[in-house]
């Protein structure tokens, strides 16, 4: 009865581990990352921020430029539990030295962080796949010569090559189209391409002699059709993993660069020109400052978060 029973708990197991195999990788790749729940935390965190961000005109309180609060500068609501006599329940986070709405500022300038996370990222992608796939598959002269274009700007420091780009076209009409927008996207674009571009190289110089390659070479198939259907679907792991961590670092240059007053010009609100502007009156109330800056910290971990787990998830050694 006993060896009955054992018996098929272990065919049990068997159809179990065969139907685990028989899953495709993406397929195999979600349910990691599904089962990963500092990752299900962070998509949850960013997806919350995407809605605030989309829906910001209809359920921020005031207008984010508009000086509806007195002229004395108003603190969070939660204040007053420690004896501060400048709250209004009007305006639940408090207002700025200018008398305008913190929270309508915070719910508008996700909307900037979120296209300056994307936006660059998206023209860092396409030219770092174009770059890396290119020098990887052809190689020879084609391969040294895109590869020494990479290392020189490789070469420069990241963001002081970005804040030399953005100073120097900063007066000009790109500079000034959208308060500025343009001029950080072509910023961070010109400078985080290399990265994509080595790693994808590295991955195409991997694959491109494998016997599928091989394969698909003997029956006739031309470059372009190798790189897109054979080997672009075998490197792409990696590359989401590297996306996922571009987006925050991008979000965070952008907000650097604004600290610094060289980035998305005033008064359009962003995480860092409200921290900039909150510095005038950090010594009376520093929740001006803190209040973004916790949301930038916020919203960065998420996309950490789901980066690590995209790693995990795509790793097809790990185990769950």
């Amino acid at each position: 009865m006993v060896t009955a029973v054992t018996t098929q708990q272990r065919r049990v197991a068997d159809v179990t581990v065969i139907a685990r195999k028989q899953r495709s990788l993406w397929r195999d790749a979600l349910y990691r990352l599904v089962r990963n729940r500092a990752a299900v935390v962070g998509l949850a965190v960013i997806a919350f921020a995407a809605l605030i961000a989309i829906f910001a005109p209809l359920i921020a309180p005031y207008d984010p430029l508009a000086q509806n609060g007195p002229k004395q500068q108003l603190e969070p609501i939660w204040a007053r539990f420690f004896g501060s006599e400048y709250t209004d329940p009007a305006y639940v986070f408090g207002t700025d030295w200018l008398g305008r709405d913190i929270l309508s500022r915070l719910m508008y300038s996700s909307r900037v962080s979120l296209v300056i996370g994307l936006v660059p990222v998206t023209i860092v992608l396409a030219i770092g796949l174009s770059v890396g796939m290119l020098a990887g598959y052809v190689g020879g002269v084609v391969d040294d010569l895109l590869m020494r274009a990479t290392d020189v700007v490789y070469a420069f420091p990241d963001l002081l090559f970005v804040i030399l780009i953005v100073a120097t076209l900063r007066g000009t009409v790109l500079g000034d189209a959208y308060d500025g927008l343009l001029v950080i996207f072509v910023g961070i674009a010109v400078v985080n391409w290399v990265g994509v571009a080595r790693l994808v190289r590295g991955q195409v110089l991997s694959v491109k002699n494998r016997d599928f390659v091989e394969a698909a070479r003997a029956i006739g198939a031309g470059p372009g059709r190798i790189m897109r259907r054979h080997i672009f679907p075998n490197i792409l792991a990696p590359i989401i993993v590297t996306v996922a961590f571009a987006i925050p670092g991008a979000m965070l240059t952008e907000s650097v660069l604004s600290f610094l007053g060289i980035g998305i010009r005033p008064p359009t609100p962003t995480w860092g020109v409200m921290i900039n502007e909150g510095f005038v009156v950090f010594s009376t109330t520093p929740w001006a400052v803190l209040l973004p800056s916790i949301c930038i910290s916020i919203v960065l971990l998420a996309f950490t978060f789901v980066g690590d787990g995209l790693r995990d998830a795509l790793d097809p050694r790990s185990k769950v």
